[in-house]
């Protein structure tokens, strides 16, 4: 697309956000969760797996092992016969397993609540730790970016990049701080209803016309 100035561009930004905010005003974080401690399992199963299946999953792992104590004290293969569907489940297992641990010895049994600290915890990299710091303690530290929303931003034209780093750097100089985490459900529940990775329903989107890949 023709190159437009930052001012033009977040001003373009800007209506993008306020549209989707119009179009999806619940939109949420799809993992069922009910505490920090929850909503990081599940983000952390999550990896090359639905948020859908991720849910199926969840409940009877919550109830075998409600608490980071007693996920840190489970049996690995315990572990893997119940996260067996959500796929990579060794890897997935031993990273539970190892983040409950260092949770526990680290964190007196809380999840910490900065990106350093999450980082730090086996199995949680920058995207994981901004869906927990943005879900369960409402802190805006970064955008968290998946397949839709980086196919969005780009077909927005919000980004030229397709490495997740960048294009989170991008949109966080568009967007505001206080909007980025909601910036992240509104891009994903547009991927899911309108902007289809194969068949995107252009003539049906509020932003065809602030949208450099519109078919309209």
């Amino acid at each position: 697309m023709p190159r437009e100035s930052k001012k033009k561009k977040r001003a373009r930004a800007a209506e993008i956000l306020d549209r989707l905010m119009a179009d999806y005003p619940d939109a949420h974080c799809a993992l069922h969760h009910r505490n920090p401690y929850e909503l990081t399992v599940a983000t952390i199963l999550s990896a090359q797996c639905t948020d859908e299946r991720v849910n199926k999953v969840t409940p009877a792992l919550f109830s075998a092992y409600p608490d980071p104590e007693s996920l840190a004290g489970a049996r690995q293969e315990d572990v893997e016969e119940l996260v067996h569907s959500t796929g990579f489940f060794r890897n997935k297992a031993k990273n539970l397993i190892g983040m409950a641990d260092a949770v526990v010895e680290r964190h007196g049994g809380e999840i910490p609540r900065t990106m350093k600290a999450l980082h730090a915890l086996p199995g949680i990299g920058r995207k994981t730790a901004n869906v927990v710091l943005g879900n369960a303690f409402g802190i805006d530290e970064g955008v968290v970016v998946d397949t839709h929303v980086k196919r969005i931003a780009g077909r927005l034209g919000l980004t030229r990049h397709t490495d997740p780093v960048k294009v989170e750097r991008d949109l966080m100089e568009l967007f505001p701080r206080e909007h980025w985490t909601m910036l992240s459900h509104l891009l994903i529940f547009h991927g899911r209803a309108i902007c289809d990775a194969r068949k995107p329903l252009c003539g049906e989107c509020s932003l065809a016309e602030l949208c450099p890949s519109s078919r309209v």
